[in-house]
């Protein structure tokens, strides 16, 4: 009986340092799995670490990248994390801009939390407009984008053949593009998002000359009124002038062919509405031979269905609304109230008090008042 002692004492210890063990190697995980790692709080995208993950990459790949980036202080952690957790990971480009732990970066993958910047195109904005907006965000300098808005016209070269640019086919939205981004591929999601739209509104079931005409006719609209339930009486008025050949005489075309020429001073001049260019709708009749401008849904559907009336013309009001006449003259009248509301008269003087004066003379000087 005293011999076991010895044995029993020997075996608690054994459990002991096993136990032991069994804490340290656990501490030593859930310190490589919870406690974070990589660049400090605050870093700036410009010096935040990017993992670009390879579609197809494997788990001990994608590991092996994170561990030599910084971002994972273990790859086979990151193994075993993929053991316990499943999941398929998601290819992209990741950004690491403050200390994060093994099993959030590990979150992060499976629900594709991937590094894109955003570039929000408004309805109306023209290929000048959007290369501002691109170049704005670091994608792409300014003339790079207009150069490949110029040159990838193969990417509607069954809508519009004969198109010098995409103008008109860069379908206004609010996109997320990786860093590495190019202009043609910026071009081809955007491209790809208007005969999205189009095959919705059925667009794509007409002839390329209706669809450019189309397109044509809701960048005018687009650029001329922002009340959606007025952009279909715009359309009557365009569709009215053009069925009576009369100029569609709208500023927004004017000022496109300044841009186009290089000479747009912020404002029209009586130069600008003489200048010969085909997208003068002041001195050619019919429509421009191509979009001003991309427009919208709105604008789209109101150029496939115009409103039916007789009206020839329309004003801008002093609310932002438009007011439409069907004669010169109910137009004039609209005009000349528009420039009123713009341009109140000055209010009449308040009249004042005389002012009494100091006598210096003997005679005392008598004063009057306009009336």
């Amino acid at each position: 009986m005293p011999q076991t002692i010895p044995d029993e004492r020997l075996s608690l210890k054994f459990l002991g340092t096993l136990l032991l063990l069994a804490l340290l190697a656990t501490g030593f995980v859930a310190y490589q799995i919870y406690v974070p790692i990589g660049p400090g709080s605050g870093t700036s995208d410009a010096d935040a670490t990017y993992v670009d993950i390879a579609s197809g990459t494997g788990t001990q790949a994608i590991a092996a990248q994170l561990e030599a980036a910084g971002v994972l202080r273990s790859r086979y952690v990151f193994d075993l994390l993929r053991a316990v957790k499943r999941g398929k990971l998601i290819a992209g480009e990741y950004r690491f801009n403050h200390p994060a732990s093994a099993a959030e970066v590990y979150a992060r993958m499976l629900r594709g939390d991937v590094y894109t910047i955003v570039v929000s195109i408004p309805e109306g904005y023209n290929l000048f407009d959007i290369a501002q907006t691109v170049a704005n965000t670091g994608l792409a300098t300014r003339d790079e984008f207009l150069t490949a808005e110029r040159s990838q016209t193969k990417l509607i070269a069954d809508l519009s053949p004969n198109a010098p640019s995409l103008e008109g086919y860069l379908f206004p939205d609010t996109y997320r593009f990786p860093r590495h981004t190019t202009p043609a591929q910026m071009l081809a999601t955007m491209v790809h998002r208007f005969r999205q739209t189009a095959a919705q509104l059925d667009l794509t079931q007409i002839s390329p000359e209706d669809l450019n005409r189309t397109v044509i006719l809701a960048s005018l609209i687009e650029k001329e009124v922002r009340q959606d339930a007025e952009r279909p009486l715009v359309a009557s008025v365009f569709t009215n002038r053009l069925a009576q050949n009369m100029p569609l005489a709208t500023d927004p075309s004017v000022i496109y062919a300044a841009l186009l020429a290089n000479h747009y001073r912020g404002t029209i001049y009586a130069s600008d509405l003489q200048f010969d260019s085909p997208y003068n709708t002041y001195r050619h009749t019919g429509l421009p031979p191509g979009p001003i401008a991309n427009p919208g849904v709105a604008a789209l559907k109101a150029a496939l269905a115009p409103a039916h009336t007789d009206y020839l013309y329309f004003v801008s009001d002093a609310d932002g609304h438009s007011r439409f006449s069907s004669t010169l003259q109910q137009h004039d009248q609209q005009v000349a109230s528009y420039r009123r509301a713009m341009n109140p008269p000055p209010p009449p003087p308040v009249p004042t008090a005389p002012r009494v004066r100091p006598h210096t003379h003997s005679r005392a000087r008598t004063h009057t008042h306009a009336r």
